[in-house]
């Protein structure tokens, strides 16, 4: 095992390239130096050159990479290489593809590509897809499924049962302390019931932006979407919107369809998306609109407020989320976003991890600023 200062030292040479080499006076290994040459051809500003043209020399960098660098770093190179070499060329091949570390950013990017990918990739493109949202659904779906259902479980209680609807389990363990020793039996002095039985409990809409900026909350708000409509005692819809609008809900058995249904880029709408939104909306009380967006408004922003306004004003739960990601808080319009929270609707970016939570609160009815606030997401403050 080398010595820390040592081992410290290999580490700042690595960091700072080969010009510190001299400075450093530090002798790196034969696979330090494989490490050294693989960040040189994405770092080192003079050997830009370094993976350009040649598919197996792309190919084998990749598999460099996987090899030194543990996944999440692999990542991080991965987005470098195609931002700052243009190696977006590379997930246009079948072969380099299949090497490539699948992440979100890069299901986004396959899906902006989506329509310039060669035949011959399209299957593997698919294949990268599906992992992706296979790993993120088997990581997402428990804790939605327990959030939901407990919050859908706990506001569907009454007070005030018919007959079929009491839950007599729960209703003895309430009048325990009634047990009346003469009579010998628990004497009922209140009743605790399911609610009333129904197709669904709540309506949820998820309503979100698919401009190029937002292209991982489109693909966590898939996932999710699928989750939820497995949910029978939630009626769920999902629709997109550029400046166009797209009502995807009968797809939201399988979220790869979904996404390969999605058109990443352009304009954005927001008021005709609200205005499809609000034909959907048959039981206000009970329905949850989420409008995932960053604000950018290209279309009539006035109307765009007053929609708003009016979907509150009916008693729907809008929710307005800036982005569902794990990079946090996104550009988007501060002026529309301070509008959005003095009409009370809570504004703020969340990421997929508490989006169970915030589901959970929604359906309970709680106060979302205050449920936001103890999460310590920014809010969007009046303005």
């Amino acid at each position: 095992m080398k010595p820390f200062d040592e081992e410290r030292w290999e580490r700042w040479r690595l960091v700072l390239g080969e010009p510190a080499q001299a400075a450093l006076e530090v002798s790196l290994g034969d696979a330090e130096l494989r490490m050294d040459r693989a960040l040189a051809a994405l770092y080192d500003s003079e050997r830009k050159a370094g993976l350009g043209g040649s598919s197996p020399h792309v190919a084998r960098w990749l598999g460099d990479i996987r090899e030194y660098f543990p996944s999440s770093v692999v990542r991080v190179m991965q987005g470098d290489a195609m931002t700052r070499l243009g190696l977006t060329e590379m997930l246009l091949q079948p072969e380099l593809l299949a090497a490539v570390e699948p992440d979100v950013s890069l299901v986004a990017t396959l899906l902006s590509l989506r329509k310039v990918i060669p035949q011959k990739t399209k299957e593997t493109a698919r294949r990268v897809v599906r992992k992706v949202v296979e790993d993120l659904e088997r990581r997402l779906r428990a804790p939605t499924e327990r959030a939901v259902r407990g919050a859908l479980s706990r506001s569907s209680r009454t007070r005030k049962p018919r007959a079929a609807e009491i839950d007599w389990n729960r209703t003895l363990r309430a009048n325990l302390g009634n047990y009346s020793p003469e009579r010998k039996s628990v004497v009922v002095e209140k009743l605790v019931g399911h609610g009333r039985k129904r197709s669904s409990l709540r309506d949820v809409v998820l309503c979100i932006d698919q401009s190029g900026s937002m292209a991982a909350s489109v693909v966590y708000s898939s996932i999710f979407g699928a989750v939820l409509a497995s949910l029978r005692a939630v009626s769920t819809r999902m629709v997109l919107f550029d400046t166009s609008v797209v009502d995807l809900s009968e797809q939201l058995s399988d979220p790869v369809d979904l996404l390969f249904g999605t058109q990443l880029g352009g304009g954005t709408d927001i008021d005709q998306a609200l205005a499809y939104c609000q034909q959907l909306i048959t039981r206000p009380a009970q329905s949850i609109l989420v409008l995932i967006t960053d604000l950018y408004e290209g279309g009539n922003a006035h109307r765009m407020l007053q929609r708003a306004a009016s979907l509150v004003q009916s008693g729907v739960t809008v929710i307005c989320l800036l982005a569902l990601s794990d990079q946090g808080a996104p550009s988007h319009d501060g002026h529309h976003a301070a509008q959005f929270a003095a009409l009370g609707i809570p504004t703020f970016s969340c990421t997929p991890d508490l989006f169970p939570e915030l589901m959970a609160a929604a359906i309970q009815r709680q106060d979302l600023r205050a449920w936001a606030a103890r999460q310590e997401l920014q809010l969007a403050r009046p303005g």
